[in-house]
């Protein structure tokens, strides 16, 4: 999402740098590139009309004319009008005064809104909070036991009626939350076109009755100006309180995310960015300008490595590198830890002056499920000692991993010099001296 878009606001922006000075003409002809940049997006016209207006007026101003470093001060422009344009701040969720609070899922058929149900639980779960899902989708077949595996896969009870209306379901599931201390209750309604007067009908009557704390659509981001149609239409009828994006992770030019909030004055909540259950993230508008302007996304970077590392098995690493016994039993689980981040590429996107796709860095998206099979051929004991692996052991292991014997060579000598790096680290410290080391792309790793 958003590669193209953020290649060329990137190429111009970093033209308007190479200038000692800036006159309004350079300002305004970077301007024309960046309009015609978010038209190709797929950003509706009037927001980029609105976008253009403010960013031009700011940017001709003597604050930035006059300035030592003009072309900064314009990519300051741009980056905040940015960030006021995909909401201006992250806004979470919003609970009701007298629990439990009411959270009402609606979506077009077919947008993912079971699964996005599933996900929110979990993240809320995650929370320290008790969710309740309510199958309220009574037309589609299977609906309400797909979200009775999710649920399960995720922990969290699902409330089921086979044969009642939605409205009554939801009001006894409201009772239920109420009654074993349960809270927020998400309700995944059945899709609709929002065309459909009888069903948004149905829609209105269970928000008029429910009264729910937050009112949330569930958008496919790749499905372009659709979305925003979509999105106009529900909010008319229902007076939505914000939005879920998902397929975030997709390859779709981004204007939906870059209009929505725009057109209709409600946030983007959160984000789908994969398939698991757990790739639903807060919507951060100010990290995902800095993303797409090049400027990187380091704490949603720190967020998602947190995320993927267990206290108690960070402790017990941190052990073993003490005990200079790591081995590639411990390499192999970090591996998993970092797929578990998402995609090399999506990461590498997160570092200041590394974005994705810019053609600075090669990235190798499969050399990590390389790795891993190569790790997953060996034994046990050949994890857990790496040097009984011979000649003999290495051809299996090659074998049995559809790689090459020279591909399992090259990672054994990876290993070893990361065991090198962590007892230089280790004695280092014991030193009191701080030590750093560049990793492949320059930057340091402790």
């Amino acid at each position: 999402m958003f590669q193209r878009l953020s290649e060329r606001l990137q190429a111009v922006l970093k033209k308007l740098r190479g200038h000692g000075r800036l006159s309004e003409e350079n300002i305004a002809e970077a301007l024309r590139e960046v309009r015609l940049a978010l038209l190709e997006a797929d950003v509706h016209y009037k927001v980029v009309k609105d976008f253009i207006s403010r960013v031009q007026e700011r940017a001709v101003g003597r604050e930035v004319l006059q300035s030592l470093t003009p072309g900064q001060q314009v990519m300051r422009v741009v980056f905040e009008e940015l960030t006021t344009l995909l909401g201006g701040r992250c806004s979470g969720l919003s609970y009701g005064a007298s629990p439990p609070s009411v959270v009402m899922l609606v979506g077009l058929q077919g947008s993912g809104k079971t699964t996005t149900a599933a996900k929110l639980a979990r993240l809320i779960k995650s929370q320290g909070r008790l969710p309740l899902l309510v199958a309220a989708d009574t037309r589609r077949p299977a609906a309400g036991e797909q979200l009775q595996i999710l649920g399960e896969e995720v922990g969290v009870e699902v409330y089921r009626q086979s044969h009642a209306a939605p409205l009554s379901i939801c009001q006894e599931a409201v009772q239920h939350a109420k009654s074993k201390g349960l809270e927020p209750v998400l309700l995944d309604t059945g899709g609709r076109l929002h065309i459909d007067e009888t069903l948004m009908a149905e829609l209105t009557a269970l928000q008029k009755a429910l009264a729910p704390a937050e009112v949330l659509l569930i958008l496919d981001a790749m499905s372009g100006q659709d979305a925003l149609t979509a999105a106009t239409k529900f909010h008319s009828t229902l007076d939505l309180t914000g939005f879920i994006l998902t397929k975030l992770d997709g390859d779709a030019r981004g204007g939906a995310a870059l209009s929505i909030t725009s057109v209709t004055g409600r946030p983007i909540k959160f984000v789908g960015v994969g398939e698991g259950l757990d790739a639903l993230e807060p919507f951060h508008p100010e990290r995902m300008a800095s993303r797409i302007l090049g400027m990187g996304d380091i704490l949603s970077l720190v967020e998602r490595a947190e995320a993927a590392a267990e206290r108690l098995r960070a402790e017990e690493l941190a052990r073993k590198i003490r005990q200079e016994a790591y081995t590639l039993e411990d390499f192999r689980e970090q591996l998993l830890q970092v797929r578990r981040m998402g995609s090399i590429e999506e990461l590498i996107g997160m570092f200041p002056g590394l974005p994705k796709g810019s053609g600075e860095v090669e990235v190798d998206g499969k050399a990590l499920v390389r790795m891993e099979a190569i790790l997953s051929s060996m034994t046990r004991e050949e994890q857990r000692n790496p040097a009984i692996i011979n000649g003999s052991r290495r051809k299996r292991i090659a074998k049995g991993s559809g790689t090459s014997v020279a591909e399992v060579n090259q990672l054994l000598r990876q290993f070893q010099q990361i065991q090198r790096v962590m007892r230089q680290v280790l004695r280092a410290g014991q030193k009191g001296r701080p030590t750093s080391h560049k990793g492949r792309w320059g930057f340091p790793i402790a």
